[in-house]
């Protein structure tokens, strides 16, 4: 293994130390989906959930991150990238800390994922699939986008004039078009819970 350029860095706390502390292992939630699919809801109530629970969470979205450390980004291809790049270089900060980190982003193709997981540490990645179909999305849409990008109002939208890549193999995939909001989450907490809680071992 390389040596750290830096000394000091042998003698900061290290994850586990701070995992040790919380009581519980930091993961990264990644949910991906169309606009509209339930991401931010389902993220939300996660985290409530956990909160719950005595886990500590921390929501990252487009509000947060486009508000702030993201304000000079725009939406070209190139844009969008660098906006997930930044958003998993700040994530693996939270996770390596122990925090429970959940995202809601549309991230739309394998490869913008592909190099969140990278980034995060694909051991620490676990990406949630909501593939509620676009014909809901559509009927959910109270701003109106999907209406205005079929205009051509909106360019580049994605599932109208820009792809959305489904996840290949997510750790979990849901629809929240057929069952209730409790239900999805209940589900999350099922697949994710495991992964969080330590054990007498760790």
């Amino acid at each position: 293994m390389a040596e750290h350029i830096y000394p000091i860095f042998e003698k900061m706390l290290q994850r586990k130390d701070r995992e040790a502390l919380l009581g519980q292992r930091g993961v990264m939630v990644w949910f991906t989906g169309l606009s509209g699919s339930g991401k931010s809801t389902l993220a939300i109530a996660l985290e409530r959930e956990l909160y719950k629970r005595g886990l500590l969470c921390r929501i990252l979205d487009g509000d947060n991150i486009r508000s702030g450390i993201n304000n000079n980004l725009g939406f070209s291809e190139a844009d969008r990238t660098e906006n997930i790049r930044r958003i998993a270089e700040v994530a693996k900060l939270f996770v390596d800390c122990g925090i429970v980190t959940i995202a809601a982003f549309i991230s739309p193709t394998e490869a913008i994922r592909e190099m969140a997981a990278d980034i995060i540490g694909r051991e620490d990645f676990y990406e949630v699939y909501v593939s509620t179909p676009i014909e809901e999305c559509e009927r959910r849409d109270v701003k109106g986008l999907y209406a205005k990008a079929r205009r051509g109002e909106i360019k580049d939208f994605t599932g109208v004039s820009a792809p959305f890549e489904a996840p290949a193999h997510p750790f979990i995939s849901i629809d929240t078009s057929c069952q209730p909001l409790e239900n999805s989450v209940q589900e999350l907490l099922d697949a994710i819970l495991p992964k969080i809680r330590l054990t007498m071992n760790d």
